[in-house]
């Protein structure tokens, strides 16, 4: 089993995160995206809509997106439930994570980290900011009523949207205004396995 990611990007760092926690064995192929390391042919063979992550499986199929290699290498395990409606939710935090968070949340902290906050891209930059608070504030909500996402246990719903909500600051986001986040930040750093995004390799 391969993947192709890169280390800092919050959508890679779910799959790693995942592999982790369930110690599954892989192989991590490192692609920069901003040197267009995902723009070669080689890998556009693979993944024709030239993004990252990538799973590339031992008998030569390939998956991407991340929620959906993240539930992949899920099933089956006490990360994604079984009860149908419960699957549901979880999918349901997903496609919020895809929608109403990542645009905002990573896109800022792309413009800031990555960018350095050039002039051209400020107004953005702060546009991000609403949504991004706004999508906090729905996740704050949830987690002042059940300790994860989706109830009692930690499931893929709260890998894919910790990816990028524990580096928030990176684009300007104070999560000190949202404790209950930041108990479920913490609950989630000392769950057995965790890997933090730092020393994702």
């Amino acid at each position: 089993m391969k993947i192709y990611g890169d280390i800092q990007s919050g959508n890679c760092y779910k799959i790693k995160l995942l592999c982790s926690l369930l110690q599954i064995k892989h192989e991590w192929i490192h692609l920069d995206i901003l040197a267009g390391e995902t723009k070669q042919a080689a890998f556009l063979a693979k993944s024709p809509n030239g993004k990252i992550p990538l799973l590339e499986l031992a008998d030569g199929r390939y998956l991407s997106e991340s929620n959906a290699i993240v539930n992949f290498l899920a099933a089956g395990s006490s990360l994604l439930p079984s009860d149908t409606f419960d699957l549901a939710k979880v999918q349901q935090w997903q496609f919020f994570e895809q929608y109403s968070h990542e645009p905002y949340i990573a896109v800022a902290r792309f413009i800031a980290k990555y960018l350095g906050l050039p002039d051209d891209r400020r107004a953005e930059y702060e546009a991000t900011h609403q949504g991004g608070h706004k999508a906090l504030a729905v996740m704050a909500e949830q987690l002042s009523q059940t300790p994860y996402l989706v109830g009692a246990q930690l499931t893929t719903a709260d890998i894919v949207l910790y990816a990028y909500t524990h580096v928030a600051a990176d684009g300007g986001f104070d999560l000190s205004k949202y404790p209950v986040i930041l108990a479920w930040l913490s609950k989630i750093e000392n769950t057995p396995h965790y890997m933090a995004m730092s020393n994702t390799k």
